[in-house]
C-alpha cells in the first residue's frame, strides 16, 4: 500500500510540474493527490506496519498490534493535527493577501513610483533591486514582484529592456523573502512550524540573502542591457488615485511587520497577530472609504451594494483562492507520506548515504550538499512540497542551522529557472518572458547569487 501511495504522489507531482503542458491548474492534481492518498491510508490502515507521530516526531510503538478501531482513531487524530497546522499557514496567508489588496485598493503602491527619479538604467536597476529585496521581506516575494513589475511597466516602455529588469527583480525578491518569516511561503511554513525564529532567521540569513541579491545585480550592471538610459515612460510621479494612498501603504506594511512582534510577545500562533493586523487595516480602510464598518451583512441586497464600495469586500474578492487550495492539497498530501513514516525513513537513509561535510545533528550529519540540492530542486519543482517534506524528514529543534539553510536554499534556489518560484511564474505571465531566454540570460546570475549566499551561510554558521 505504501508503494501505491508513493506512486499517487509521484504522478500527482508530475501533473503539478507539467501544469502548463497539460493546461490543468495545479490545484486540481494537488487536491486529487491529497484525497486519494488519505483514502488509501484509511482503507489500508491494517496493512501498515508503522505509524509516525508528528507531534512527538517518532514512530508509534506497537502500531501493528493495535486493533482496527484504535488505528482508525489514530488516523483521524493525525489528520486533524495536520489540518490544524495547515490551516494556520492558510489563514495567515489569507490575512496577508487581504492587507496587500486593501493597500492596492487605495493605490498605495503608487507612492513607490516617487523613488524613481532617474533615466539611467544602472540606477534604475539598483533602485528596483533594493525595493524588491526590502518589499519582499515585508509583503512576500510574489506580491513584491507583481507590484514592482506593474510600476516598471509605467517607467520602462520597451519590453526588450523591461524583461532584463524583471529578471533581476525575481532574483532580488526571492533573496529578500528568504530572511523574513513573512517573505516566502516556505519560510513562513518553517516559522509557523517552530523551526526558525524571527531574530535568528535574520541573523543567519540576512547577509547570505543580501549577497544573493547584490552580487548578481552588481555583475548585471556590466552587461550591455543596463548601459545608457531608458526611453521616456509614463510619469513616475503621476498623481495617486486616492489621497490616502501613502497612509494606507505605510499602515499596511507596518501591520504586517507587527505580526512577528506580536508572536514574540504573546507566543501565540502568527495567524492570530495577522488577523489583528487585518482588523486594524480594515477599520481604517472602511473609515477612509466613508462607509460603515461591515465585513458581513444579513441583508444580501445591502451586502451586495456595499461590496461595490467597501475596500474590505473588494479586497477579499481578489484573493487568489487557487493558490490557497493548492497549498492545502500539497501540504496534506505530504502529511500522508509523513504519517506512514516514509519521509522519516528517507531522511535516515539520506544521512547515511551522503556523509559529507554538514551540520552536526543528533549524532549524525546532514550534508550541506543535500540542502543545496534541495535549492536546485526547488528551481525545477515547487519548493512548497520540498520544504513540507523536509519538515517530516528531520527532527531538529528550533533554530537549528539546518532549518535556516533549508529556508535559504528553497527560497533563493528557485530563481535559477523562471518556473522555479512564484515570483518567476508571475513575472513570466506579466511580461511574457520566454523560458529559454531566462535560462540563457538570467539563470547564471541567479546561480552565482545562490552559490555565494550558500557559502556565506556556511561561513557565518561557525560564528553564530
Amino acid at each position: 500500500m505504501e508503494t501505491i501511495i508513493i506512486l499517487v504522489f509521484v504522478f500527482g507531482y508530475l501533473a503539478i510540474t507539467l501544469e502548463h503542458n497539460l493546461k490543468i491548474d495545479k490545484l486540481i492534481p494537488a487536491l486529487v493527490m491529497m484525497a486519494v492518498c488519505w483514502a488509501i491510508v484509511a482503507l489500508g490502515v491494517d496493512s501498515f506496519s508503522q505509524w509516525f507521530d508528528s507531534s512527538k516526531h517518532a514512530l508509534v510503538d506497537g502500531f501493528s498490534s493495535l486493533v482496527h478501531a484504535d488505528k482508525m482513531h489514530l488516523v483521524e487524530e493525525t489528520l486533524l493535527h495536520h489540518l490544524g497546522k495547515t490551516a494556520e499557514i492558510l489563514v495567515f496567508l489569507l490575512g496577508a493577501m487581504t492587507i496587500v489588496e486593501i493597500i492596492d485598493y487605495f493605490d498605495g503602491f503608487s507612492t513607490i513610483k516617487g523613488y524613481v527619479k532617474t533615466n539611467k538604467k544602472k540606477k534604475i536597476l539598483w533602485i528596483f533591486a533594493w525595493l524588491a529585496f526590502i518589499l519582499s521581506a515585508i509583503i512576500d516575494n510574489l506580491t513584491a514582484t507583481i507590484v514592482l513589475i506593474s510600476i516598471l511597466q509605467k517607467i520602462v516602455r520597451r519590453r526588450e529592456d523591461r524583461i532584463w529588469f524583471a529578471g533581476l527583480i525575481i532574483i532580488a525578491a526571492n533573496a529578500g523573502g528568504a530572511f523574513s518569516p513573512i517573505g516566502d511561503v516556505t519560510t513562513t511554513m518553517l516559522w509557523i512550524g517552530n523551526k526558525v525564529s524571527t531574530v535568528m532567521l535574520f541573523k543567519y540569513l540576512f547577509i547570505p540573502s543580501l549577497l544573493c541579491m547584490v552580487v548578481p545585480t552588481y555583475i548585471a550592471t556590466f552587461l550591455p542591457a543596463f548601459k545608457g538610459e531608458i526611453e521616456g515612460g509614463d510619469s513616475a510621479n503621476e498623481g495617486a488615485k486616492s489621497k490616502y494612498s501613502a497612509i494606507m501603504l505605510y499602515l499596511g506594511l507596518a501591520a504586517i511587520v507587527f505580526v512577528p512582534i506580536f508572536k514574540t510577545v504573546t507566543h501565540l500562533p502568527p495567524y492570530v497577530g495577522m488577523m489583528l493586523s487585518l482588523a486594524i487595516v480594515a477599520t481604517f480602510a472602511e473609515v477612509f472609504s466613508r462607509k460603515k464598518f461591515s465585513i458581513t451583512s444579513f441583508d444580501s441586497d445591502e451586502s451586495d451594494a456595499h461590496a461595490h464600495h467597501s475596500p474590505v469586500h473588494s479586497s477579499l474578492s481578489k484573493i487568489e483562492m487557487p493558490s490557497i487550495l493548492f497549498f492545502l492539497g500539497i501540504l496534506m498530501a505530504v502529511a500522508a507520506l509523513e504519517s506512514l513514516g516514509i519521509l522519516f525513513g528517507f531522511a535516515d537513509s539520506l544521512k547515511e548515504s551522503i556523509p559529507l561535510m554538514g551540520t552536526e545533528l543528533s549524532g549524525t550529519k546532514v550534508s550541506d550538499m543535500v540542502v543545496m540540492l534541495l535549492g536546485v530542486g526547488s528551481a525545477i519543482i515547487d519548493n512548497v512540497p520540498l520544504v513540507a517534506a523536509s519538515l517530516g524528514m528531520f527532527s531538529e529543534g528550533l533554530d537549528d542551522p539546518l532549518w535556516h539553510f533549508i529556508a535559504f536554499s528553497a527560497g533563493t534556489g528557485g530563481s535559477m529557472l523562471i518556473i522555479g518560484s512564484a515570483a518567476g511564474v508571475v513575472a513570466m505571465g506579466m511580461e511574457k518572458i520566454d523560458f529559454f531566454w531566462y535560462l540563457k540570460k538570467i539563470a547564471w546570475l541567479a546561480f552565482i547569487g545562490f552559490v555565494v549566499g550558500s557559502f556565506a551561510f556556511m561561513l557565518m554558521r561557525s560564528f553564530i
